[in-house]
């Protein structure tokens, strides 16, 4: 494989494709999300996607959206980007986060609606990851990390760290790890609008992952008594005393937290706890909390995994849940203990940079505003009020709309039975024409995560496998988001395991049905998807070609290498050092003599969940234990996943001519 890729007609084209969905230097808006309704439900805000170039990550831009026309105006310009805007309660202004002094260095600023006036708060320890202005309007806590501190995988898995400290450290010095106070902490700040005054909330020893009102007078928070990001794994919820830091301990759970709210006087906090693989990525259980008595209560949801919720009133929330291929919209109802559901689609669902995202819209409880989206649907922006829909508008470039549609492909919910019984679920993505169809499978991270519809627009490389003729298959195995905790948990201690089977009779089931061709069978996945992609070229030799990528292949180097050793504890359920147990039995290092299938394999050089060395390692075991292909790519600038221009190019272009080059999609004989 060549060096260059730049001249690559896949590179040309994945540039051009992206270039027709950002619209660079057009001032346009490619795509909205972090949707908030203003106070009278007239207007939102919005973080807009608004591409100035083709080079590093889209920059983002506060919009406000006009819900009566669907017009949106841009709100702020300039260098960097801004993010997660949030109405005042009296509709005034507008705080929100941006790094214009550095990239993902964000500090709070606030604009006024009507004079336009716009003002940053004073500096923190750190940079801010969350805000949330306080019932009255007074105040805006934020959740802040120190500098040093690691993004999540979702975010790219780098440690953010400030450039002029970098600079003014010497090129020989060593970097230090272990000391406790070389550890960057998290923490809760309030910011005093009248007096622009910020202070620390928490005391020191408490790391805060995410944190939120719980009435004037306290915090409910997310806690670790230590730093690091494996800490997050055992973490707690506490309600912290804003005037002196003073906590209580409310809930330790069994597995994970996220989404800690409390109701508007703070006599009750709700939290979802769930078996997860990765902070943020939390699906499951609702979790109410009495303050005064600590009592702790599970709440039904309509026996789906709930990733959001939202107080409406005292006794009311509004959340958002997966269940099977659904996602589903509903109102819990303190008093009865009842949830009632108020929408569910799965061809169509919210679009999120995580999960799905909905927020709630004027006086209703039920009502509540999103963007939908479906494989081959752009996002249109869309109000749910008194049990209707009304959409409002379409977000994106018609011309990438058309491509879509000429694309003239068909995506629906594909069903199997693994061989243990196990009713399964994915989607099925064939392009024009007749079958059988060579065959991308993608497999998700996690493993506890799912795959859901997500428009086809925002990626050049599924539409530009699409054209080539590729069926693209996206499995929901074992372990996924989505079917309970239960079913979550057919993964834990068995990576690797019964989930290698979901894959392979899926496969076999669209073997069966004549829609693939099994000679042209690929696997590709990031992360978790990474690590089953490297496995299951160990476990069976009919895939044509492979592309695993930040993927584990050795777990006992993985467990002394990543941020997260807790997760590979957790998810191996072993010893480190127990040579006949899972952390050997499940590498697939151990199993490279077996593998007959062309392996590319991708890194970021800066990833901290799933270091570079772990496709180093696999790299150079299939050197020195077959005579398959086998390239390496490390991206000197990235983390966890390629996400930043042009590399994005380089990487679309290489995995496509990969994928051409050992299992060739629309052949002459085809076309």
């Amino acid at each position: 494989m060549q060096n260059d890729f730049r001249g690559h007609r896949s590179f040309i084209e994945a540039q051009q494709l992206t270039s027709a969905w950002l619209r660079p230097g057009s001032g346009e808006a490619s795509s909205l999300s972090q949707l908030m309704a203003s106070p009278d439900g007239a207007t939102a805000v919005a973080t807009a996607v608004v591409c100035e170039a083709l080079q590093g990550q889209p920059s983002t831009r506060i919009a406000l959206v006009d819900l009566a026309t669907g017009n949106i105006e841009l709100l702020t310009r300039g260098l960097g980007s801004d993010s997660s805007p949030k109405w005042s309660p009296d509709g005034s202004s507008i705080a929100f986060l941006s790094d214009r002094e550095q990239a993902h260095v964000n500090r709070l600023h606030i604009l006024g609606i009507d004079t336009g006036a716009e003002h940053a708060g004073p500096q923190v320890d750190g940079f801010v990851e969350s805000l949330e202005w306080s019932a009255d309007g007074r105040f805006v806590l934020l959740c802040t990390a120190g500098f040093g501190s690691d993004l999540a995988g979702a975010q790219g898995a780098v440690a953010v760290s400030l450039e002029r400290d970098a600079e003014a450290q010497a090129d020989w010095a060593p970097t230090v790890e272990g000391a406790p106070e070389a550890s960057p902490w998290r923490s809760a700040w309030v910011y005093d609008v009248g007096t622009h005054r910020v202070r620390r909330v928490t005391l020191p020893g408490i790391n805060v992952w995410q944190a939120s009102w719980a009435g004037p007078d306290h915090i409910v928070a997310i806690c670790s008594d230590q730093p690091e990001e494996t800490r997050w794994y055992t973490a707690d919820v506490r309600l912290i005393a804003v005037e002196n830091g003073d906590f209580r301990t409310l809930f330790k759970p069994d597995d994970q937290l996220n989404c800690v709210v409390a109701s508007p006087s703070g006599d009750t906090v709700a939290v979802i706890e769930a078996v997860c693989s990765d902070r943020n990525l939390v699906a499951g259980d609702l979790r109410l909390i009495d303050v005064a008595s600590g009592e702790v209560t599970s709440a039904a949801t309509l026996d789906a995994d709930v990733t959001q919720l939202i107080w409406r009133d005292e006794d009311t929330l509004l959340f958002g849940a997966g269940q099977g291929p659904d996602y589903v919209a509903g109102l819990f109802d303190r008093q009865t203990g009842a949830a009632r559901e108020l929408w569910r689609d799965s061809r169509r669902q919210p679009s999120g940079m995580i999960f799905p995202e909905i927020a709630p819209l004027g006086r209703q409880a039920a009502d509540f505003l999103c963007l939908v989206e479906a494989f081959s649907a752009a996002p249109t922006l869309v109000a749910y009020e008194g049990g209707a829909e009304r959409a409002i508008r379409t977000v994106g470039a018609p011309e990438v709309d058309a491509r879509v549609q000429a694309l003239g492909v068909s995506a629906r919910d594909f069903t199997w039975t693994a061989p243990d019984g196990l009713a399964l679920h994915g989607w099925l993505i064939t392009p024009k024409g007749a079958g059988p169809h060579p065959l991308i499978m993608h497999v998700h991270g996690g493993p506890v995560w799912y795959v859901r519809p997500q428009y086809l627009g925002r990626s050049a490389l599924l539409q530009m496998a699409l054209a080539a003729g590729y069926a693209l298959f996206l499995p929901n195995p074992r372990g996924s988001s989505g079917r309970g905790q239960k079913f979550a948990r057919k993964v834990f201690g068995d990576m690797g395991g019964r989930d290698t089977y979901d894959y392979l009779s899926g496969l076999d089931a669209l073997e069966s049905q004549g829609v693939i061709d099994r000679a042209r069978i690929g696997v590709m996945g990031t992360s978790y998807g990474g690590y089953i992609t490297s496995w299951l070229i160990t476990q069976d030799r009919r895939f044509a070609a492979a592309v695993p990528i930040a993927p584990v292949t050795h777990w006992v180097s993985q467990h002394l290498t990543c941020n997260v050793p807790t997760f590979c504890e957790l998810f191996l359920s072993d010893k480190l050092g127990d040579p006949l147990g899972q952390y050997f039995t499940r590498s697939p290092i151990h199993y490279a003599e077996r593998v007959r299938t062309p392996t590319l394999h991708i890194c970021g050089a800066l990833d901290k969940i799933t270091p570079a060395g772990q496709a180093l390692e696999f790299h150079k075991a299939l050197q020195g234990s077959t005579d398959v292909e086998t390239v390496l790519l490390t991206y000197p600038h990235e983390g966890h996943g390629i996400r930043s221009m042009p590399a994005i190019f380089d990487f679309t272009a290489r995995v496509m001519a990969w994928f051409e080059k050992h299992m060739p999609g629309r052949t002459p004989d085809r076309l």
